[in-house]
């Protein structure tokens, strides 16, 4: 299991993709740990003190070292605990993946969750947004079951959301986004990830999940 049996601790909110992606990657490795959930309106004191810069979830605290930022936690679990490695051994190949990864935050994710909450001014424009970074990672998922290739990597833990918020964000905003016609493969791979039993355990559940976000959208 390499040298990471130890302390490990995670300051998360349940409903974040973001502090989901850090408890898949653990879950993935099989380390025990201790979830805190957190109040941003309320912060609490380890979440100041361990990450005073950003103020903000996910943190993960392994041994009393604190790390932010949820794709930095997920490389350093993976280089942390060796068993079933989720970046590929091949420099290039790793590039590639903290490339996507680095992509999906930058570009993939904003653009979808924009059309998700826009108005019904910029609801068009935001929404062919969103359909042209779908395109864009179905067409690095290639022929692949995974991104990982035949096991789940970096990219498909950094693309949870796609894999499980957008069919409920898409369901409450009205929109067909992620439909089997129009990004078969994708779609297709959102299915192959939410049933891994792993991922399965490891998501937050559908009911509570689509309530909260549809609360979130009446305000």
């Amino acid at each position: 299991m390499g040298s990471g049996s130890s302390e490990v601790k995670v300051l998360g909110k349940w409903a974040s993709p973001f502090s989901n992606r850090v408890e898949l990657a653990l879950k993935l490795k099989g380390v025990t740990y201790e979830y805190s959930e957190e109040d941003l309106a309320n912060k609490s004191h380890d979440l100041l003190k361990y990450n005073p810069v950003h103020k903000k979830v996910p943190v993960l605290v392994h041994n009393g070292n604190p790390l932010a930022e949820s794709l930095l936690i997920v490389e350093y679990i993976d280089e942390t605990w060796n068993n079933n490695p989720l970046l590929p051994q091949h420099p290039y190949e790793r590039a590639l993946a903290r490339f996507w990864a680095k992509t999906l935050d930058d570009k993939i994710l904003p653009a979808i969750w924009n059309a998700c909450w826009s108005d019904e001014k910029g609801r068009e424009k935001a929404t062919a947004e969103a359909m042209e970074a779908l395109e864009i990672l179905q067409e690095a998922l290639r022929e692949k079951r995974f991104f990982g290739g035949e096991s789940i990597g970096l990219v498909d833990i950094a693309a949870n959301f796609i894999g499980y918020w957008v069919e409920i964000l898409q369901e409450i905003a009205g929109l067909k986004l992620l439909t089997l016609e129009k990004f078969p493969k994708l779609y297709k791979w959102s299915q192959e990830f939410v049933n891994h039993p792993v991922i399965n355990e490891g998501l937050p559940p559908r009911d509570q999940l689509f309530a909260f976000f549809k609360a979130s959208a009446k305000k």
